[in-house]
């Protein structure tokens, strides 16, 4: 077994110190550790150590569409973004909605080696939102599936959502919400509000996710189960999860860190690597969004990294895909618009980041804090570097990035997986 010394970090962003990796584990955390002879040494002066990021809405899109993306392909990009687990999205070709496809997306997950992917499960048949999916056999399958998500789509039915939320009661699992109600988005191609108007595009209003939220929060609490919603992106979905929190409800939500940073206003270039779903909101809907991570009314960021081909982006803005990739640029954004305005400290990242999605998800051996005994999943991030971002060099298969040529700061230097450096000095080994 293997032994790393990784001498000087800034744990969580604190003093200085040493960690040292044995095997699969963190065998000491502390000043002036000596590493055994044979050991890899890493001097991480300047670096601040977390706890190895967890994604919690990943698109990896294999089975079924590797033009865009593999998990291979897709855990690299992980791995350079600093995660150490993904959670895939259902939304495959054929939909992860039995025991099979959750099996098979795992076992790819595993054979990577760059990043362990923990499959989710679709809520309903094909997702057609019509027939509950196999949930029981997935939950007891060897992918051990814990969330359950339609994500790309609604699970608009009261009843069928209903019933899903008390099905996974028996298994302490989640069913997560992509909250857009379907008839008031038809043919919706971004935010409703002034910016739509004046480029006469259909709008796609915050009622439309702020009424199933509102929903899907008075079912969870009625059935006494866990509701997720995914990427929130208006001030309105904040006051209705804040105000489910205030009862004492099981609710968690996430948000992008595109929703983090960027505004309608982007629409107006018609570039369609600004087209996503939930489409980019107003200035007022981002800083709410941001209040809401730093106080904990949202628990996580999760980077609903969708990869396209450029023939899908590369086109008009109405027949464009909705999506971008966001696994490799999500750590730095957080710094930019968190970290780097007062809002959160690095512990405040590795807990939104890490510790909750990881708990949210019900994985075991990730969201850990570093320390003797726990697994040796941790990133190494040199929070003093500024780069240009340049897709040519993305890991990902796809390319469509809202950052191309925007400045950012951060850099993952390292990532360890059980010990091993999938990730160093900022390049996959």
């Amino acid at each position: 077994m293997s032994t790393t010394l990784i001498r000087g970090a800034k744990l969580l962003g604190g003093e200085p110190t040493d960690v040292l990796i044995d095997g699969e584990t963190v065998a000491a955390v502390g000043a002036g550790l000596t590493a055994p002879e044979g050991s890899t040494v890493v001097e991480a002066e300047g670096l601040v150590a977390l706890p190895g990021l967890v994604d919690l809405h990943t698109h990896l899109r294999e089975p079924g569409r590797e033009d865009s993306e593999t998990v291979l392909t897709g855990t690299r990009a992980a791995a350079v973004g600093g995660y150490t687990a993904v959670h895939a999205m259902a939304n495959t070709f054929p939909v992860a909605d039995t025991a099979g496809v959750v099996e098979q997306v795992w076992r790819l997950g595993r054979e990577s080696g760059y990043c362990d992917v923990q499959p989710v499960g679709a809520v309903t048949v094909g997702l057609e939102g019509n027939k509950l999916a196999e949930l029981g056999a997935m939950a007891e399958s060897a992918a051990a599936v814990r969330v359950f998500s339609d994500d790309g789509k609604c699970v608009d039915d009261a009843v069928i959502m209903r019933r899903a939320l008390e099905y996974v009661k028996a298994f302490d699992g989640v069913v997560a919400q992509h909250a857009q109600e379907p008839r008031l988005t038809e043919g919706a191609q971004m935010n409703e509000g002034a910016v739509s108007g004046e480029l006469g595009l259909r709008g796609w209003p915050a009622v439309a996710e702020e009424s199933i939220i509102a929903r899907d929060v008075l079912l969870a609490a009625h059935v006494g189960s866990r509701v997720h919603i995914c990427h929130l992106s208006t001030a309105g979905s904040v006051e209705i999860v804040r105000w489910a929190k205030s009862k004492g409800w099981n609710v968690t939500a996430e948000v992008t860190p595109h929703h983090l940073l960027l505004t309608d206003e982007l629409v107006r270039t018609y570039n369609p690597v600004y087209k996503v779903n939930p489409p980019l909101r107003t200035e007022a809907d981002v800083m709410a969004l941001r209040e809401a991570l730093a106080d904990g009314t949202i628990d996580c960021v999760a980077t609903d990294h969708a990869p396209h081909p450029h023939e899908d982006k590369d086109c008009e803005w109405g027949a464009a895909a909705m999506g971008m990739v966001g696994l490799e640029t999500a750590l730095a954004v957080v710094q930019h618009t968190m970290v780097d305005t007062g809002l959160l400290d690095w512990a405040g990242v590795a807990d939104r980041m890490s510790l909750r999605p990881a708990a949210i998800g019900r994985l075991a051996g990730h969201g850990r804090p570093v320390a003797a005994g726990e697994p040796a999943n941790l990133t190494l991030v040199d929070p003093a570097y500024r780069g240009v971002v340049n897709p040519a060099g993305f890991a990902s298969r796809s390319r469509n990035t809202p950052y191309e040529g925007l400045e950012l700061p951060g850099r993952v230097t390292a990532t360890f997986l059980r010990g091993k450096a999938t990730v160093m000095d900022g390049k996959l080994t």
